[in-house]
């Protein structure tokens, strides 16, 4: 790879600590950023253990730009992968304008830091929620984006800003990632999602069902378009995932312009089938119940991943059974997630 200096907005979060990972085994340096809003100083000594060697870490935020300049001029930083920002669904419909503070405001500030630094590559973490109420399946990168809650929106916000920076100047080098479901831990148990609160996702809520944090699962809506009825989506294992940054760090080395990719198996499944695997993976039966659809939900979503696989030389590799496995055995070792 052609970087060495990595900047990682968001660093010990559950995707960027375990791309540090990835990027330490690649012989990278990455350079933590984090506010610890939604993640623990903790997860360093959990890299430290897993690579073998502990990151250069930074506590502060994104929209502190003075930090950045200071950070990207020390560390000379080469290339960024931006996963700082909020990213729950439901809290963004409450709470609009702190995400797009974060996440839209935070990019724009970093831009700038990096235009100023002469920074000139950036992998930016986006989601399959820009592709909002999609019909037709599976997605493509040429999918209508039409961004159903403020989450979504501020992702497809910062693409566009992504795609005006580059048209405006053939020196950018931009990528964005549009992840579909995140799943799994690293194999040695030692890092996983460690959400702050009742979990968004259906991975981490299983996952506390099976250690006994929460007493059942809420499934809601079973009577969607489905063959059981209940939501299909496509899950992706995080490491799946964090190699796929890597690939784009490469791919974006010196390529102008903004260059988009799915990162998913293109393959659904549904919750049902979720809370099966898992019980296989934890050797008992989950209880659930039945709860009506929530608003926003959507029936079927799962990607189309043939782009990323062109032109990065990138597919996910790990399979259903895996992902449960590698999150049960992360749930079990860890009951109440990083140590505070």
């Amino acid at each position: 790879m052609a970087f060495m200096n990595v900047l990682v907005t968001g660093g010990t979060g559950y995707i960027g600590s375990l791309t540090s990972v990835q990027l330490l085994a690649a012989g990278q340096r990455p350079v933590l950023l984090d506010n610890l809003s939604n993640s623990k100083a903790a997860v360093l000594d959990r890299i430290a253990q897993v690579a073998g060697m502990r990151p250069r870490f930074v506590q502060g935020d994104v929209r502190d730009r003075a930090l950045l300049d200071k950070l990207l001029r020390e560390e000379r930083i080469e290339a960024v992968i931006h996963f700082a920002g909020l990213k729950a669904v439901g809290e963004s419909v409450q709470m609009p304008l702190a995400y797009y503070d974060h996440n839209v405001h935070g990019t724009l500030v970093l831009l700038e830091a990096l235009r100023e630094a002469g920074v000139r590559t950036l992998v930016f973490s986006s989601s399959a929620t820009v592709y909002g109420d999609a019909g037709q399946m599976p997605l493509s990168e040429a999918a209508p984006t039409a961004a159903t809650n403020p989450y979504g929106r501020s992702k497809l916000m910062v693409e566009q800003i992504l795609g005006d920076l580059a048209a405006s100047d053939p020196s950018w080098s931009l990528t964005a990632l549009r992840y579909f479901n995140p799943v799994g831990a690293h194999p040695s148990g030692l890092m996983g999602e460690d959400p702050q609160g009742i979990p968004n996702n259906l991975m981490p809520f299983i996952a506390q069902v099976a250690v006994g944090r929460r007493e059942k699962l809420r499934v809601f809506g079973n009577d969607y378009p489905t063959p059981d009825g209940t939501g299909v989506r496509d899950y992706i294992h995080v490491l799946d995932l964090a190699d796929g940054h890597l690939a784009a760090l490469e791919h974006g080395h010196g390529r102008a312009g903004l260059h988009v990719f799915n990162l998913g198996t293109g393959r659904g499944h549904s919750v049902l089938e979720m809370l099966q695997a898992f019980g296989r993976a934890c050797g008992r039966e989950l209880p659930y119940e039945l709860a009506p659809r929530r608003p926003g939900d959507v029936a079927n979503c799962w990607a189309d991943p043939a782009r990323a696989q062109q032109a990065l030389g990138w597919r996910a590799r790990r399979g259903l059974d895996e992902m449960c496995a590698d999150t049960w055995r992360w749930q079990s070792m860890n009951p109440q997630g990083y140590a505070a």
